[in-house]
């Protein structure tokens, strides 16, 4: 341990960990821009409000996909400008509004779907078995939440 009480490998892992993933989200986001024309993170805010049966306020949704509120504001314009996502006023307050998918969303989503399997058909993890995904599952739980 160093002064700081971290183990010598818990930088480069955590670093090498977080450059792995970031990598895999760029193949995500390049292979749903080419076919579909959304970005990942437009498809995981499409995914996030096809969970919800009456949508949800733009605070709800950013907390479900780990954005600020005015980035995931920023993030609805081009979805509802292009017909996958609308706004509804909210009955109780006037000032909350909720973002609702629409059926060309939830089509979109079905089909983005065929391509992120396609993505991750081609990836090593697809070939671990249950025990090591299970392993790996636990881990990534243990960072999320120590």
């Amino acid at each position: 341990m160093n002064e700081y009480n971290v183990a010598p490998h818990t930088t480069p892992t955590i670093l090498q960990f977080l450059e792995t993933a970031a990598g895999l989200e760029r193949r995500l986001d390049r292979a749903l821009s080419f076919t579909r024309g959304v970005s990942f993170s437009e498809y995981r805010l499409l995914l996030a409000l096809s969970k919800s049966t009456n949508g949800l306020p733009r605070i709800d949704l950013a907390n479900a996909v780990g954005l600020t509120a005015s980035a995931v504001t920023r993030a609805l314009k081009p979805l509802e400008k292009i017909g996958l996502v609308t706004t509804q006023k909210s009955e109780r307050d006037a000032r909350q509004s909720f973002a609702v998918i629409t059926a060309a969303g939830e089509e979109l989503l079905s089909d983005a779907g065929g391509v992120l399997q396609d993505v991750f058909r081609q990836l090593t993890i697809n070939t671990l078995s249950k025990n090591k995904i299970n392993e790996f599952q636990s881990r990534l739980a243990e960072l999320r939440n120590p």
